[in-house]
């Protein structure tokens, strides 16, 4: 239970990190292979016109879209240095 609730304050919170976001893209703490996996997700997230489940199912084909996203902040997330983490209490 407490993994779900973690994964819905995350899905709650998403705008507050763009300034993290900004930060991980432009520090020299963070290697730059780091930055270009993820910016390599990223376009791969947009390149891909491949979805689990239909866009035109309106609300349920933008859920596999909204996970695929949310994966990628994780995994941003877990590639940052420790300082930057701190700094935005993640």
């Amino acid at each position: 239970m407490h993994k779900w609730w973690k994964r819905l304050r995350f899905i709650i919170h998403v705008r507050r990190f763009l300034p993290f976001l900004f930060e991980f893209f432009v520090s020299h703490e963070v290697p730059r292979r780091k930055k270009l996996f993820s910016v390599g997700l990223l376009l791969l997230y947009i390149a891909l016109p491949l979805d689990l489940i239909p866009d035109w199912l309106a609300l349920f084909g933008l859920i596999d879209d909204l996970a695929v996203f949310l994966f990628i902040l994780q995994q941003i997330m877990k590639m940052a240095p420790i300082s930057l983490k701190e700094k935005y209490n993640l």
